[in-house]
């Protein structure tokens, strides 16, 4: 698909209707989404066509003194990752404090088996048959 002729001039006056906070078609959101949304362009035309105006928008956006939304969606999310490592480092220490405990009982319990199974073999049988005492007869049905 070939761009629309006007389509530079199309994506230039959705950035100026965006920084000046009057969108038409779009959320105006500081995205490449909501610029080429306010354009009426595809998403591809800034990130494969006219990456210098996707480049031109974001520059314009931070010399505002603002941050793009995408931006700030990205901080927000590297800052909620480095909590949740944080918090998965703490749960992998306990989980390998639990399992040297395990391990420990484990040895514990294995070394008192076979001290039980050595002296069940030394120790003599403790019952022993009687001879000469007859057996009960079952009761009949």
């Amino acid at each position: 698909m070939t761009p629309a002729v006007d389509e530079r001039e199309r994506i230039r006056a959705a950035m100026e209707r965006i920084l000046s906070g009057s969108p038409v078609n779009s959320n105006g959101a500081l995205t490449v989404v909501a610029l080429a949304a306010e354009a009426g362009v595809p998403r591809n035309a800034l990130t494969q066509r006219h990456p210098d105006l996707r480049h031109e928008f974001y520059e314009r956006v931070r010399a505002r003194g603002e941050t793009p939304d995408s931006e700030k969606r990205l901080r927000a999310k590297v800052v909620k990752l480095k909590e949740q490592h944080e918090n998965d480092i703490e749960e992998i220490k306990e989980l390998k404090a639990t399992n040297e405990a395990l391990v420990r009982a484990l040895h514990q319990v294995q070394m008192e088996n076979r001290q039980l199974r050595q002296q069940a073999q030394q120790q003599q049988p403790r019952l022993h048959a009687v001879p000469g005492v007859p057996r009960p007869t079952p009761l009949p049905r």
